[in-house]
């Protein structure tokens, strides 16, 4: 049924548990008593299992980012919005340019996170990681955001190694009307404006326009960066819901262009070479239909096109089309099995244009993937279940890959969950492993990686997920991940060249907690502390070139803790408080940095917002990834936002 948009708040969230679908306000005017954390605890999640159910059932490590605690941030895109995910190491090194992991692993070029986004997948196969300068949207029609710190193969494929974020955004029935974001500071622009209505009496479409402006950035000692950026995107969402079935079609296109810091390309071809403007576009399109069966089951089909087109001068420019097809169903055979599996297609055809410092040869790839998984949740009594699960995947480079799962669930109590698992999961060979030729033509000092394998880890984990009182929740999750075959560069036995290979091996260990308190009705905190220890080492015979034990250890922090503060006061404000630790960095050296950002809103009406929001208000610039003398220090920004909704 759909309700009106004149419901109160509280209404409104009622009306979610009981399954309604919302037209409320694109501006939330929720109050923390609207609510409470047992109601949270119940959001209904999807990335855990591939079907519904309830966050405090989930036996997985899993943080889930709400549309509301994205808005009262004040974060101005996806990346930094990812920053309230106390188990993400989030690391910024220019205007545009991020470092994101789960687990370690961190790097420019991060290639152990699976990210979608609403179900498409946008790794890239150039090097199975994020271009995350062009994985933009309009924050306000992000409904939440599921973050799963630890293995995700089995449900989602090779790649999903450390962790699995999938960005869920509302449906088109939940953002009608006219919404205009405008905002500006000192460090970027932003202007954005959606429209919502409705298509017959079943269906509802909403089409949005965004367009930024960073400016640059600065490094630590007064030196401009080259990291000044523009960037537009239109995109389009529609929903139809018809005897049950429901569709969904929705698209994105983008232009943007960024002046390329050093050092750029330079960090592969290791040349000193003049760098230009990097120039992104592309398009994707995703159809998604569900249709419900009888006794509680689901079939669901999703086809989806990605098209992606990076020119970075003057080392190479890529072209990249992506086909992706996937079916599943889920259902009950019996009383006490839930089961869920499906099949994977997925074709690319890829188009380098090379020159004479860097190649991917041959310069026109085309791959595909296929895969199948089932997962059965099996009921051994009241309060225990144990889930089984697997994924068989082929690719072209190392042919079938086995990804198994077994995890024990046990629920004492309503608000209690104890559980464990065993994963065994796999990153694919990219181009970059296998392909890569520097210089662009011969004679090579790098001669690509022929006989690069899959990197593989064996992980295990247990975990707490609890609520002891009304007032107060919290998670705790203890892992161990076993890696063989780490990236590597090593030495030829020739002496004259080096290539790619898997000459690391290793294990860490860690430590993921969160828990948020309602210290008062109209006060709520948040806080999240996460703990790295790390044992790699290079194996026999392995001659490595690019000191990459030092690069895989060092570019973790070993310790980060974050702490929120919401608070309602009279009169319709708010006042947002978050500050984020993170220990220093070994490789390259970065110190360790305490950054305090506040946010102040008022809402004179309940479709009028105003915000100002300000980062790295108290300490000094600071870096926090790269090398210091091109990383970028952030220091004090202030950003002013206007939402309106008529």
């Amino acid at each position: 049924m759909n309700l009106p948009c004149r419901l109160r708040p509280r209404s409104c969230a009622a009306a979610a548990l009981l399954g309604a679908t919302l037209s409320c306000s694109a501006i939330p005017v929720d109050k923390l008593t609207d609510l409470s954390l047992e109601e949270l605890s119940n959001i209904e999640i999807t990335s855990a299992s591939k079907r519904t159910e309830r966050l405090s059932d989930a036996p997985t490590s899993i943080f889930v980012i709400t549309s509301d605690d994205i808005r009262r941030s004040g974060v101005t895109s996806l990346p930094e919005a990812l920053r309230l995910a106390p188990g993400l190491q989030v690391g910024r090194f220019s205007a545009n340019d991020w470092a994101i992991s789960a687990r370690g692993f961190n790097s420019a070029s991060a290639n152990k996170l699976l990210v979608l986004v609403d179900g498409r997948s946008v790794y890239s196969p150039l090097f199975s990681g994020v271009f995350w300068d062009v994985q933009d949207l309009m924050l306000e029609d992000v409904e939440r955001i599921e973050v799963i710190t630890g293995p995700g193969g089995t449900l989602w494929g090779v790649n999903a190694v450390n962790g699995v974020v999938n960005v869920i955004t509302r449906s088109a029935g939940q953002t009608q009307g006219r919404l205009l974001v405008a905002g500006a500071g000192n460090r970027e622009a932003q202007l954005a404006f959606r429209q919502g209505g409705t298509l017959g009496p079943e269906g509802h479409y909403r089409v949005y326009a965004k367009q930024t402006h960073r400016a640059h950035t600065a490094t630590a000692d007064g030196s401009s960066v080259d990291d000044a950026s523009r960037a537009t995107q239109l995109g389009f969402r529609a929903d139809w819901n018809r005897r049950g079935d429901k569709l969904s079609l929705q698209g994105d296109v983008y232009d943007g262009r960024q002046q390329q810091p050093l050092p750029g390309t330079i960090a592969i071809t290791g040349l000193d070479i003049p760098l230009g403007t990097i120039s992104v576009s592309g398009a994707n399109l995703v159809a998604r239909w569900e249709r419900p069966l009888a006794d509680d089951a689901r079939l669901t089909g999703q086809l989806s096109y990605d098209r992606v087109e990076r020119t970075v001068p003057p080392t190479f420019a890529d072209k990249l089309d992506v086909v992706d097809l996937q079916i599943q169903h889920a259902w009950h055979p019996a009383a006490a099995h839930a089961v869920v599996w499906g099949a994977e297609y997925r074709y690319a055809v890829d188009r380098v244009d090379n020159s004479v410092y860097v190649a991917f040869l041959p310069a026109r790839v085309n791959q595909a993937w296929a895969s199948l998984f089932a997962q059965d949740e099996i009921t051994l009594a009241a309060a225990l279940r144990l889930i089984l699960g697997a994924r068989v995947e082929h690719n072209a480079y190392t042919g079938t890959e086995f990804l198994p799962n077994l995890r024990l669930a046990w629920k004492p109590a309503e608000n209690h969950l104890w559980w464990g698992a065993v994963s065994r999961t796999v990153r694919a060979p990219s181009r970059l492993d296998r392909d890569t030729f520097v210089p662009g033509q011969p004679p090579y000092i790098l001669t690509g990686g022929p006989k690069f394998r899959s990197e593989v880890a064996t992980v295990y984990e247990v975990g707490y997920r609890g609520q002891p009182t009304a007032d107060a929740s919290y998670a705790v999750t203890v892992f161990q991940a076993d890696y063989d075959r780490l990236h590597t560069q090593e030495l030829a036995p020739t002496r004259t060249t080096v290539f790619f290979g898997n000459g690391m091996e290793g294990r860490l260990r860690g430590l993921e907690t969160w828990g948020s308190y309602q210290a008062s009705p109209s006060w709520r905190l948040h806080a999240g502390f996460t703990r790295l220890w790390q044992d790699l080492r290079l194996k026999p015979g392995s001659i490595d070139t690019a000191d990459s034990l030092a690069s895989a250890q060092g570019s973790n922090p070993s310790r980060q803790w974050l702490l929120r503060s919401s608070l309602d006061l009279p009169r319709q404000v708010a006042f947002d408080l978050t500050a984020r630790y993170v220990s220093d960095l070994a490789a390259p050296p970065v110190p360790s940095y305490l950054a305090v950002d506040m946010r102040l809103s008022w809402q004179p009406q309940a479709d009028l917002e105003l915000s100002i929001t300000g980062q790295n208000l108290f300490g000094p610039a600071h870096g926090e990834f790269t090398a210091e003398a091109t990383r970028s220090a952030f220091s004090r920004a202030m950003f002013v936002e206007l939402a309106s909704r008529f």
